[in-house]
């Protein structure tokens, strides 16, 4: 059973202050496990971070073999050995390119034999080096479901009903980032708690005056499957100046397991951003400036209709061209192994991308700037406050 206590309470930002002004919300919570950030980039050990061994008779390469509307499929071949429709030699079988799209996924039976082998290694290291598997045996089958699962909670459109707006939102998905802030919650009960959110509005029928306590009923269920320390109900109710009675909340928390029929599961954008990472060897600084990118997209309604991996591959591909690090021939060829993970259309892609280019350009003049803040700390290094991103034109620039 999950502890609870309420610590000592503290208000949230003053939206009325500059942006220079305020201050990040205090951390009056506690996890029983420290306030210890599991998703926070480290230096990995010498063996992991060595460069990729590049063999004088065999090198890989990235080809783009073939790109419709919907798709791009990317596969590796070898200089000295080609086969005919597409197919490669690794390890001395003959492997075929792969389609790791959900809706491409459906149709394959023996993926295993479809993915080059090199891919499927560097993906099962960085699952098992996140944390995310606890026998190497079984990572790959868990990252083919994570792939196929994450469309299940897709959303057609972006529409919201009719007495509510973008703006609504976001402004309330801005006040549960404090509050996340605040209590110190995982990284993952954030973006679990947005998806709840966006999945009540369409759900079922919440008024207006409700939707602040809807907001804090899906913080509070993501909590409960992600946290190992839990708020007092009451606790709850007075972050919300006490607005809501205690039996309010709890009735609103039965109403959303039953319009969501008790279907709390959800594969974040953020495990593929860490996946995608992990195999780009993308340094700290590229990390915690695609999270900043990643979490504003949270405040964009219209960022609901992506995939998750695609929501993390145009975070992560942004935050290389911001930072714009000088390459080198081993990270460009552990980019490529990376990029074959995220697939879809170019045009999809770049669209995410001027999303995120856009958002970051006016976050610091915005009201709802706590996901700003909260980057603009030195242990974030300062992500939030690089020059280019105040851009907007720039970055949109490089996206074309």
């Amino acid at each position: 059973m999950a502890r609870t206590g309420f610590c000592d309470s503290k208000p949230l930002l003053d939206l009325h202050k500059k942006a220079d002004e305020r201050r990040a919300p205090l951390r009056t919570w506690a996890n029983a496990c420290g306030p210890i950030d599991r998703w926070q980039p480290v230096e990995s050990d010498d063996s992991r971070m060595a460069p990729v061994k590049m063999e004088t008779e065999s090198r890989w390469e990235r080809r783009l073999l073939t790109q419709t509307s919907e798709d791009i499929i990317m596969g590796f071949n070898e200089d000295s050995q080609t086969h005919p429709a597409g197919s490669v030699i690794t390890d001395g079988c003959v492997e075929m390119p792969v389609l790791l799209h959900p809706l491409g996924l459906q149709g394959l039976h023996s993926l295993q034999a479809l993915v080059p082998s090199l891919l499927r290694r560097e993906v099962e290291i960085a699952l098992e080096k996140l944390g995310l598997v606890g026998d190497r045996t079984y990572a790959w089958d868990m990252f083919l479901d994570m792939v196929r699962t994450q469309s299940q909670n897709s959303f057609p459109n972006a529409d919201l009903p009719q007495h509510f707006t973008d703006v609504t939102r976001a402004v309330l998905v801005d006040w549960l980032i404090q509050v996340h802030e605040m209590m110190h919650f995982q990284a993952e009960t954030l973006y679990l708690a947005i998806h709840l959110l966006n999945r009540s509005l369409r759900q079922i029928k919440v008024t207006t005056a409700n939707l602040q306590l809807l907001g804090m009923v899906c913080l509070f269920l993501a909590a409960k499957k992600e946290e190992c320390l839990l708020p007092e109900v009451s606790g709850l109710c007075y972050l919300m100046d006490h607005t809501y009675t205690k039996h309010q909340l709890l009735r609103m928390e039965r109403k959303v397991l039953c319009g969501l029929k008790f279907d709390l599961s959800y594969c974040p954008p953020l495990h593929f951003l860490f996946l995608l990472a992990s195999v780009a060897r993308c340094s700290t600084k590229v990390v915690w400036m695609a999270r900043y990118l990643l979490e504003l997209s949270l405040l964009e309604g219209q960022c609901v209709v992506f995939l998750p991996v695609q929501l993390a591959g145009a975070a992560l591909c942004l935050a290389r061209q911001v930072l714009q690090e000088p390459p080198t021939p081993e990270g460009e060829a552990a980019w490529c192994l990376a990029s074959s993970i995220h697939v879809g259309s170019e045009t999809v892609l770049l669209r995410i991308m001027h999303i995120l280019a856009s958002a970051a350009a006016k976050a610091h003049a915005q009201e709802t700037c706590a996901t700003f803040i909260k980057f603009s700390s030195p242990e974030m290094m300062h992500v939030s406050r690089h020059p280019g991103l105040k851009n907007a034109s720039g970055l949109l620039g490089l996206c074309t």
